[in-house]
C-alpha cells in the first residue's frame, strides 16, 4: 500500500479497523492535518453555515473539521463512536457553546425530531454501514437541506521521489502491498457519486476538488502514518519494522522532510421534498 492511501483499497472496512482511530486520540488530534481554507469557505457558503442553522456532523473525529465549520456560530450536533476521540473533541470545541458532542454509533443513534439543515461528514463516509448512511442521512435533513460529504486522497506531487521509493518498505513489511504500486494523479480520481445519484431522496450531486500540499518533518510524517488504519492494523513487528525503514529513507535520502499531497473532494446532494 502506499502511506495514507484508504484503507478501504487493501484491508475492508470492518468495525476492527474503524475503532483503531480511538486507540490514540491524542496523536489523531496533533497529527492529521486541518482542510485547506478553500474547502472550508466552499462548504460553509453551501451549507449556509451562519447562526441559526443546524448541522449534524458524523464522525467528526477530533473536530479538525467541526472547529472550522463551528466559527460560522452554526448550531452542530457531532457524533461521534469513539469515546477518547469525542473526549479530545469535546475539549477541542470548548469555546463554542453551539456544539455539542455526542458519543455514539451513527448506524444506531437516535435521530431528534427536528430536522437539520445540513448533514456533514469528513473523510469518514466509508465506515458508516453502506445500507444505512445515505437513508438515515436523508431522515435527518429537513427538504432542501444538504448532504456534504469529505473525501480525502493521497495522489501524485509532493516528494514523487519518495513515495515510489518507500514502495519498497512496504512491500517489504505488507504483505497486503501489490508491487510497483504508484501514487495517481488527482485529475484520474474517479468520485464515485452512484449511492447519491440512485438514491430517491437526493438531487443536485456535484463534486468538486481542493488541493494541499504538507511538508512533514521525520517525526510528524511517522505521527501521520500512525493515525492510519491499515498502519495500526499491521502486526507489531511489522509496524517497527515499516516505520523503521521509512524513518532511515526519510533522513538518509530525503533531508528528514517530505511533502505530501492531498486532494480532497467535496461532494453535495441537495434533499428532494417527499
Amino acid at each position: 500500500m502506499l502511506p495514507g492511501m484508504d484503507a478501504l483499497e487493501f484491508m475492508g472496512t470492518g468495525p476492527e479497523l474503524r475503532d483503531t482511530f480511538d486507540q490514540d486520540a491524542e496523536r489523531y488530534q496533533r497529527a492529521r492535518p486541518r482542510y485547506p481554507p478553500s474547502l472550508i469557505e466552499e462548504l460553509s457558503r453551501v451549507t449556509g453555515a451562519a447562526p441559526g442553522v443546524r448541522v449534524l456532523e458524523v464522525a467528526p473525529g477530533t473536530g479538525q473539521l467541526t472547529v472550522d465549520l463551528a466559527g460560522s456560530g452554526c448550531a452542530i450536533t457531532a457524533v461521534e463512536l469513539g469515546p477518547s476521540l469525542a473526549a479530545v473533541a469535546l475539549r477541542h470545541l470548548a469555546a463554542f457553546p453551539a456544539v455539542d458532542v455526542v458519543t455514539a454509533d451513527f448506524e444506531r443513534w437516535e435521530l431528534p425530531p427536528e430536522p437539520f439543515d445540513a448533514v456533514v461528514c469528513a473523510t469518514a463516509f466509508h465506515w458508516i454501514d453502506p445500507a444505512v448512511r445515505v437513508p438515515k442521512a436523508a431522515r435527518a435533513l429537513r427538504p432542501g437541506g444538504l448532504l456534504a460529504v469529505v473525501t480525502t486522497h493521497h495522489v501524485a506531487g509532493g516528494t514523487e521521489d519518495f513515495f515510489a521509493d518507500v514502495q519498497k518498505c512496504y512491500e517489504r513489511w505488507d504483505p497486503a502491498t501489490p508491487p510497483g504500486l504508484r501514487l495517481t494523479p488527482e485529475s484520474d480520481i474517479a468520485t464515485d457519486t452512484a449511492e447519491f445519484i440512485v438514491s430517491p431522496h437526493f438531487t443536485d450531486v456535484t463534486v468538486h476538488g481542493h488541493a494541499q500540499e504538507i511538508t512533514y518533518p521525520t517525526d510528524a510524517y511517522l505521527d501521520v502514518l500512525l493515525t492510519y488504519s491499515n498502519h495500526r492494523a499491521l502486526p507489531e513487528p511489522a509496524r517497527t519494522g515499516l516505520l523503521a525503514g521509512v524513518r532511515e529513507l526519510v533522513e538518509s535520502r530525503y533531508g528528514g522532510v517530505v511533502t505530501k499531497r492531498y486532494w480532497h473532494e467535496l461532494i453535495t446532494a441537495v434533499r428532494i421534498a417527499e
